[in-house]
């Protein structure tokens, strides 16, 4: 049997249990059945069934034969689960120094002696307070853009900011263009706001221009979510002379841009932001979520000034006014050079881990930037990236497969690793088994 055909089988059978069509309890055909049924031989059936069970998705019983088991609920399952109890997780980046802990206690003790404590227990402005957003605003000047702090919306995390601004500028059934491998939070986003989400291939360095202008005669494209600087998964950072082709292209077909810059802080040579080459069609949304904790869930989005009353009121609607306690902390570190320092540092440990890992994965063909916090993996030809999670999580060690990151059809058989949640020598062990795990599968 082909190795495509073989493969395809896999991924039938998968997608009916998953999808339901294949009830947990349900017994399949035996071995010799299905060899039948598909014009296989008895191994390669075996070999259909062991891979499944590989992926959890059946069981094998000694004298009764295959039976569908019971998923996991999906927020539980293989592809985006944070670790808990002994595992070790290479699925989330949240990336934290160790003088952090120390910089919170200062700051909270500092905000409790200063004199606006009283003022966090009162309703804020929704977008901030003009203070705050024009220290937001000196901040994003050192990332290249020229904003006054009225231009600037904060927000509770780049996530928020990316459905504030769904929310606010599009319509259940809008067209939006995404690279087919894309950040997860903005599927989700897509899915509650009812978008219409159409992939675009990748080209070496970023989208594949040519098809996404394709697209746009095809269709009625509302907008583009991209990541120009240090794309998550793949870690591309897109050239200048094809940042200017995206934005004349999104001229000619009347595109909204939604830059992620959530990973951007992390390449200091970049080209400027898409804002600043279009700041009249471009939406700008970033946080501190890497660079500084992912759980004081700050961000900021950088918006024109026809799209601020629309983002406010969504803003409204969400949350009112992000916590008020997080965004003094915050806006504090901007003023002061602490976010600069940790940003600084970051950059130097993702570097350090991207060593590390190169080292590890030698020979294993990777994608990867040397300064992000993550590898993309995809897997040999014989290799399925479930069954591989799967053989992980039984080692202790949690991964991504390709699945939350496809943003639409089949995904990839590859695995995304993070690299910015353990200690240096904890990572250096997980990739080990990664690398132990490869082998053994592979034969």
């Amino acid at each position: 049997m082909p190795q495509a055909r073989y493969k395809q089988l896999v991924d039938r059978l998968a997608d009916d249990i998953r999808a339901g069509r294949l009830k947990p309890g349900t017994a399949l055909p035996t071995h010799r059945k299905l060899a039948a049924r598909e014009g296989i031989s008895l191994a390669t059936a075996t070999r259909c069934y062991a891979e499944l069970q590989a992926m959890g998705l059946v069981a094998g019983e000694v004298g009764r034969g295959t039976f569908v088991r019971e998923p996991l609920p999906r927020e539980q399952g293989l592809e985006m689960q944070v670790a808990q109890g002994d595992l070790v997780d290479l699925t989330f980046n949240y990336p934290a120094l160790p003088a952090q802990t120390g910089l919170l206690r200062t700051a909270l003790r500092q905000a409790a002696s200063a004199g606006e404590l009283e003022s966090v227990l009162r309703y804020q402005p929704h977008g901030g307070r003009p203070h705050e957003k024009a220290a937001v605003a000196r901040h994003l000047r050192s990332r290249g853009l020229s904003v006054t702090g009225e231009e600037v919306l904060i927000v509770s995390g780049a996530i928020h900011g990316l459905a504030a601004t769904a929310l606010a500028l599009l319509q259940p059934g809008d067209v939006v263009a995404v690279d087919a491998l894309s950040y997860p939070g903005f599927k989700v986003v897509a899915e509650l706001c009812r978008l219409e989400l159409v992939a675009i291939a990748a080209a070496a360095t970023g989208p594949d221009l040519d098809a996404l202008e394709r697209l746009c005669r095809r269709r009625k494209v509302r907008a583009v979510f991209c990541m120009p600087t240090l794309h998550n998964p793949m870690g591309w950072v897109m050239p200048l002379a094809q940042r200017l082709a995206l934005i004349a292209l999104a001229r000619r077909h009347g595109l909204l841009l939604m830059e992620d810059a959530a990973y951007a802080f992390l390449e200091q040579r970049a080209p400027p932001p898409l804002a600043a080459l279009a700041p009249d069609i471009t939406v700008y949304i970033s946080s501190l979520s890497k660079s500084v904790a992912t759980g004081l869930r700050f961000g900021f989005v950088r918006a024109p000034a026809a799209h601020q009353p629309a983002i406010l009121r969504a803003i409204r609607a969400t949350v009112w006014n992000t916590p008020s306690l997080v965004t003094s902390i915050c806006c504090r570190w901007l003023e002061d050079g602490t976010v600069a320092r940790l940003e600084r540092e970051k950059r130097r440990d993702a570097s350090r881990r991207q060593a590390i890992a190169a080292e590890a994965l030698s020979g294993l063909k990777t994608r990867r930037h040397p300064a992000s916090y993550f590898v993309w993996l995809p897997m040999p030809e014989d290799l399925r990236a479930d069954a591989v999670a799967m053989r992980l999580r039984e080692h202790k060690v949690l991964v991504s497969t390709a699945a939350p990151y496809a943003m639409t059809g089949r995904p990839p058989h590859a695995i995304r690793l993070a690299l910015g949640s353990v200690s240096h020598e904890a990572l250096a062990q997980a990739l080990g088994r990664v690398v132990e795990v490869l082998r053994d599968l592979g034969g």
